[in-house]
């Protein structure tokens, strides 16, 4: 890959790799301090036709939907979206805003499981930004603790890889809410590892398994005999918050993020 992307976007580094892609640091030389920012390299080696169509069709997927979404504060914006020949090759790059932070993962693999303050802060601070997503009829499909990220510095919570994202133009219609099987394991609800569809209810289920996750140390998997049991001090109103969220029935489930917010606001605030 060329060191300078279309004439402007200095690689520094490697950060990431997963799916079907590359992240790399890098620097925009149009700007006067060299602005940091994030550019993810569509990766189609050793891929058959179909998966060289599902990749390129997530890709621009995701640009589209970034650019929607990246008005929001606490998602990436989108800076740039293009195409290169490389040595008789096309390859697709997506620039997004650098964000200079720490994943919920990260933060739970170097201090260990979070009190129950902190994960209903990681509620509050994130229903808002489901909604907005749900409200311009997108899904994320994807949201575990790797996905979520917080400045290092203002404190402010992020939604980030918007990669498996899943867009619902009519979202009274059920014939819309056909879903490629994309998602993470244990993150997933039951209809979308079914492929029977995704809705906002679907990305209820990711963030409450995340809040699991983050108060009890453990992935999803590992929790087959339940949760309670690793967070005994969690109390039992914000207990059940979290196993609403994380019903297997989507009639039993939260339907909305506003839903959980409204019981959110009903808890006693803890001393």
């Amino acid at each position: 890959m060329p060191l300078i992307l279309d004439g402007r976007y200095v690689i520094e580094k490697p950060i990431a790799r997963g799916g079907f892609g590359i992240t790399y640091l890098a620097r925009d030389r149009r700007t006067p301090a060299m602005k940091r920012c994030v550019v993810k390299q569509l990766i189609l080696d050793g891929l058959d036709r179909e998966q060289i169509r599902i990749a390129k069709k997530l890709f621009y997927t995701e640009g589209a939907v970034l650019e929607e979404l990246g008005t929001h504060p606490q998602i990436p914006d989108l800076l740039a979206f293009f195409e290169l020949e490389v040595d008789g090759d096309s390859f697709l790059y997506l620039v997004q805003e650098y964000i200079d932070g720490i994943t919920l993962e990260k933060l739970l693999k170097d201090f260990g499981p979070f009190p129950e303050a902190d994960i209903r802060e990681v509620l509050g601070k994130l229903l808002p930004v489901l909604q907005f997503i749900h409200d311009r009829h997108s899904i994320h499909r994807d949201i575990k603790p790797a996905n979520i990220m917080i400045h290092r510095h203002t404190q402010v919570y992020y939604l980030i890889d918007f990669g498996a994202v899943k867009q619902i133009r009519h979202i009274t219609d059920p014939s819309n809410y056909q879903s490629t099987g994309v998602y993470t394991p244990g993150y997933a609800a039951p209809e979308q590892v079914r492929c029977q569809g995704v809705f906002p209810a679907t990305d209820i289920y990711g963030l409450g398994a995340t809040c699991i996750t983050l108060l009890t140390g453990k992935e999803p998997d590992e929790l087959t005999d339940g949760w309670h049991n690793y967070a005994p001090h969690v109390s039992s109103a914000f207990a059940n918050i979290l196993d609403k969220m994380t019903k297997t029935s989507l009639q039993e489930r939260y339907s909305s993020a506003e839903q959980v917010l409204a019981d959110l606001g009903k808890l006693q605030p803890q001393t």
